[in-house]
């Protein structure tokens, strides 16, 4: 798997029944934004519409926040998100 793209944070959970990632953030992201998620069984891409911080939407992360990211498809703690 090649890594593209520069890597803004990694995941340290994920709601299955929300479907929803929390990435703990190495650089700023905002709505609109296309990530990749890699990890030992994760690969996939997906635009950012919506951004949750402390359980309110928000437009952007900053670095070193924890955000939450409705996710379509599942994550694993440890895997690597990439702005692409």
């Amino acid at each position: 798997m090649a890594k593209d793209g520069k890597k803004v944070g990694e995941v340290t959970h994920f709601y299955n029944n929300i479907g929803v990632g929390i990435i703990k953030l190495s650089a700023p992201i905002k709505l609109g934004d296309s990530l990749r998620f890699q990890g030992s069984s994760t690969e996939f891409d997906q635009q950012i519409t919506e951004i949750q911080f402390d359980h309110k939407p928000i437009e952007a992360g900053k670095k070193g926040q924890e955000v939450g990211i409705k996710l379509a498809e599942r994550v694993r703690e440890g895997d690597e998100v990439f702005l692409i």
